[in-house]
């Protein structure tokens, strides 16, 4: 017999994932210049030189040393090398204690839950959201609460978190530059959600969490990315160098409870306890001491805001609509049809990848990653054109 929630979570298609698969098998049977893939936000950029460097002046250590176990919440010198990266970019006390190497940021997240929820307990979200969030709830044995942002600035409405806010919440996880729009919140909207957070916790006698999921925080275009743990103190950062570094696959990240909460190093614990529980113990550890010398090495966005700047140019001449990304790499686009499968399932017909909407709990509209090639955006053009006169062809009439 096995366990049917994980049978069903198996089966349950990952639209993302479905599409990118697809545009796989797509690619093998009519190349790869003829799919318009913007299924994935897999970085186009190359990492650093420095990633590199790092790479290979440890593999000159010893051999054994350089693959052996670290402690379960990570290598101490990297542990301490990020807080002291923490502290000194961010302007608060971090400290290694209160860090705890993942294995990229779904790790993070999925430990962070376990740690802080009880339960029973529900989460809000502000949506769209990253749907994954739903999964890593649900192991936690909580609830997912969706709260809509506003229209069309797709900013947090804040009075409708308030009122989404219940004895039973134990956290709230905000998206940062967010995935799949792009919106950036700035500093004085997380202050209000600060002040109706610590009202709220008052009220129902018991601390609401802020999980910050920060894996495009260096990938903005002049939009200014406050840091929140500096605006509310029970937050619990869950980082990624993914996007930052261009290694997706090498999954790498870690969690940083915020110093300054109350009971920090009751919380670090139970993230220990959580990564024991979930498997997620001592991240690969050549990554651990490759990132722990590239902490300074900037995020290369030229790439990324020049094919921002293709698309949104082609798209508005075109005449699509869409909410101008201030950061990461996606571009949210309204459908053609209120059906958003349905037009991405129209768009496939023109070997073009959109991924729809309803798993970002949202309606209506599809994600463009325009983190690929500048000649597959601007080769898109015709298909996005033939595309739009799909919806758009004249009506003939008969005199």
């Amino acid at each position: 017999m096995i366990n049917q929630q994980m049978y069903a979570l198996g089966a349950a298609p990952n639209k993302i994932r479905e599409l990118f698969m697809y545009g796989l098998g797509r690619k093998a049977e009519i190349g790869a210049e003829n799919v318009y893939d913007y299924s994935i936000g897999n970085p186009s950029v190359p990492a650093p030189d420095a990633v590199r460097e790092a790479f290979l002046a440890l593999l000159e250590d010893d051999p054994v040393s350089v693959h052996e176990y670290t402690p379960s919440p990570g290598d101490p010198a990297v542990r301490a090398a990020i807080a002291e990266h923490i502290s000194r970019r961010f302007g608060v006390e971090a400290a290694a204690a209160n860090v705890y190497v993942t294995s990229g940021a779904s790790s993070a997240i999925a430990i962070t839950f376990c740690a802080v929820c009880q339960p029973g307990d529900e989460i809000i979200t502000p949506s769209p959201y990253f749907p994954e969030y739903k999964t890593w709830a649900h192991t936690a044995q909580c609830k997912l609460v969706e709260v809509p942002v506003l229209e069309p600035s797709f900013q947090l409405d804040i009075d409708a978190i308030e009122r989404a806010i219940t004895p039973r919440t134990s956290a709230i996880i905000i998206n940062t530059p967010n995935n799949p729009v792009g919106a950036v919140y700035p500093a004085e909207a997380l202050e209000r959600l600060a002040e109706v957070l610590r009202r709220k916790g008052d009220e129902f006698g018991r601390t609401i969490y802020l999980v910050s999921d920060e894996p495009y925080r260096e990938i903005v275009y002049g939009a200014e990315v406050p840091y929140i743990p500096a605006i509310y103190t029970d937050t619990i950062v869950c980082y990624t160098w993914s996007k930052s570094l261009s290694l997706p696959g090498e999954r790498i990240g870690y969690i940083h409870v915020n110093d300054a909460i109350g009971n920090a190093a009751e919380i670090s614990t139970a993230v220990s306890g959580a990564g024991r529980a979930l498997g997620y113990i001592c991240a690969p550890v050549l990554l651990q001491r490759v990132v722990a010398r590239c902490l300074d090495v900037p995020a290369d966005v030229a790439e990324y805001a020049k094919n921002r700047a293709i698309l949104t140019e082609m798209l508005r001449e075109i005449g699509y609509e869409f909410v101008e990304p201030d950061g990461a790499f996606y571009l949210w686009m309204r459908a053609l049809e209120p059906d958003a499968q349905a037009f991405s399932d129209r768009a496939k017909e023109h070997e073009l990848l959109l991924v729809p909407s309803d798993s970002f709990g949202c309606a209506g509209w599809v994600r463009l990653s325009y983190c690929i090639a500048e000649s597959t955006i601007r080769a898109s053009r015709g298909v996005l054109q033939a595309l739009w006169d799909s919806y758009h062809a004249p009506t003939l009439t008969c005199g």
